[in-house]
């Protein structure tokens, strides 16, 4: 057993920070993207996975997710559940000497925002309460066998050997399928496409969108569990991919509306960390920042389909993150590179090692098929299960709040509160700033596509 490394556990510690304020970075994001009287139940849907995923993690998530393989399709070891083992969980460290329980409290991060991020999707629309159950049951049955695949014992990362250093499958690829499966089962807001639904407070979208690009080095960076060199080239790629998304999706927006906008520079930044992330260490700088730029443009056009195709995803996370997850998995298949971690290899089993190159790097097309298999049965198996379970929630009437609570305003409906008292202030002439009309902000990137 190797002896603990103080520093790698630092940096684990901080990383798994710096990924917990992701999920409020979210919620100031989503929560400027709606509308006045929706902003309170849209940081409150955030954060509720704060609440309640910890004590899934706590009982069986991490369990399933890390423990011994089973039919490389779950984990389970009983001395995880509840981690309360001392052996399991203190004494024992991975070979970068970190704690398995940070390692723990790291991973748990991920299972937090990653339901989040699908709750974009149906703004303004769904009851609390029903979301509540939603993310309790679809963490359960969706989360952590994906995390298995991908991080832990399962099929993708050790069969199939998929390059996915921090989740745009287990992450990004999951919860936009699942966002798809909700907006449709949901249904469209009470005058999508024919009332303003303008973001209410452009300076808390770029506020949110700084908060998840800085808690994104411990995202990207974090995800090798030390320390080293491949941090580094996870942070560096992490950095250029980011700009060069920013760049593209405000060029998209130049040459198709005559203006750049700051909901379109901030939605462009998050749509270059969900493409860099699963290929952060396995690409170059200029691999990543190549994978950025491609990124801004399709997802700066992708969130135009929800008008094409006639579903309402209301903060474009069909768009960002199934789009830029998509991306990013598969542009592995171009871009990944003999250095970082790739440079580990796998091993076959003559305990040769065995390098996957990209087919700008000198490789075949495997490891393209790879990836390409990977992000579709990811895609598959969350957007199914989300169906389900949004489906019987819909029935017993659980689900989606009446058009009269929505047109009011959800939150006062849900939470007895509203977020902002104009009228105690401005004699209330100007209680429904932020909702549409004069007041309303310049239309954004989210709502500029809906000529």
């Amino acid at each position: 057993m190797p002896d603990l490394n103080t520093g790698n556990t630092a940096w684990m510690l901080v990383s798994a920070a710096l990924v917990l304020l992701m999920t409020p970075g979210l919620a100031f994001f989503y929560g400027g993207l709606v509308r006045s009287k929706s902003v309170l139940n849209m940081l409150m849907m955030s954060f509720i996975c704060l609440a309640t995923v910890p004590v899934l993690w706590l009982a069986f998530g991490y369990a399933f997710a890390f423990g011994t393989a089973h039919a490389s399709i779950i984990g389970w070891d009983n001395e995880l559940a509840g981690l309360g083992n001392h052996s399991a969980v203190l004494t024992a460290v991975n070979g970068a000497g970190v704690p398995v329980l940070v390692f723990a409290a790291f991973q748990l991060m991920f299972a937090v925002i990653t339901p989040a991020l699908v709750s974009g999707a149906v703004a303004d629309r769904i009851k609390f309460w029903g979301w509540t159950v939603f993310v309790l049951v679809w963490v359960s049955l969706v989360y952590f066998p994906v995390a298995n695949w991908v991080f832990g014992t399962g099929w993708i990362l050790n069969k199939l050997h998929v390059e996915d250093f921090a989740g745009g499958t287990a992450v990004h690829i999951n919860a936009g399928s699942a966002a798809l499966a909700l907006a449709l089962v949901a249904g469209r807001r009470v005058g999508w496409r024919r009332d303003p639904m303008k973001p209410h407070n452009v300076p808390f979208v770029l506020l949110g969108a700084s908060l998840l690009w800085f808690g994104w080095f411990g995202f990207n960076a974090g995800s090798e569990g030390a320390a080293d060199g491949v941090a580094g080239l996870a942070f560096m790629t992490t950095t250029v991919a980011t700009a060069t998304a920013v760049l593209g999706w405000l060029l998209v927006e130049q040459l198709r509306d005559g203006r750049p906008t700051t909901v379109g520079a901030a939605s462009g930044a998050v749509a270059g960390l969900v493409a860099i992330t699963p290929g952060c260490a396995f690409v170059s700088p200029l691999g990543g920042a190549a994978i950025g730029f491609i990124a801004g443009l399709l997802c700066a056009l992708a969130v135009g389909l929800k008008y094409r195709f006639g579903f309402d995803d209301s903060l474009d996370v069909v768009g960002v993150h199934l789009v830029g997850g998509l991306a990013g998995t598969v542009l592995i298949g171009f871009f990944g590179f003999d250095g970082g971690a790739a440079a580990v290899g796998y091993v076959d089993s003559a305990g040769n090692p065995v390098y996957q190159r990209g087919l700008l790097y000198g490789g075949d097309a495997s490891l393209l098929g790879k990836q390409v298999l990977a992000a579709a049965s990811v895609m598959a198996y969350s957007f199914v299960i989300a169906y389900l379970i949004a489906t019987v929630l819909k029935r017993a009437g659980a689900f989606r709040v009446s058009a009269e609570v929505e047109i009011a305003g959800i939150d006062e409906h849900e939470h007895a509160e509203t977020a902002y008292n104009f009228s105690s202030v401005l004699g209330g002439g100007l209680s429904g700033v932020g909702s549409s009309g004069a007041h309303a902000p310049a239309r954004s990137a989210i709502e500029r596509v809906d000529a």
